[in-house]
């Protein structure tokens, strides 16, 4: 089984910065890609970013240009640098991980959630 444990939430004002941190723990044989969700109140999760094991990044168009992904294969943790932060950033955000990972008989795959950490932006 792999866990995912999820800091660096809080509140803000808006244009401020936060830094979201992810770390993945358990049976891990290797991690493939890492990402970032976030689910506002009364709507869908929608994807922020995600990070391949090789670097390859992608952004939602909402966040282009102001958050930044990044991962540390050496700690299996992924960041998201949120700068100038608006209003509508206000949400729940999710950490998740997908890959490989150790079983008594070979190797199987795994697709994890971290718990969810808040962000509001507000003034």
């Amino acid at each position: 089984q792999v866990q995912l444990v999820e800091s660096g939430g809080g509140l803000v004002q808006p244009g401020g910065s936060l830094r979201l941190s992810c770390a993945a723990s358990g049976s891990i044989f290797s991690i493939n890609n890492m990402g970032w969700y976030r689910q506002a109140p009364g709507k869908q999760r929608e994807l922020v970013a995600t990070i391949t094991d090789s670097g390859s990044t992608n952004y939602a168009d909402s966040v282009k240009g102001r958050f930044t992904i990044s991962r540390d294969n050496a700690k299996n943790t992924v960041y998201l640098q949120m700068n100038s932060l608006k209003p509508e950033d206000t949400a729940v955000y999710y950490c998740n991980a997908d890959g490989r990972l150790r079983r008594v008989f070979g190797v199987g795959s795994f697709n994890s959630w971290g718990q969810g950490t808040q962000v509001t932006v507000s003034s």
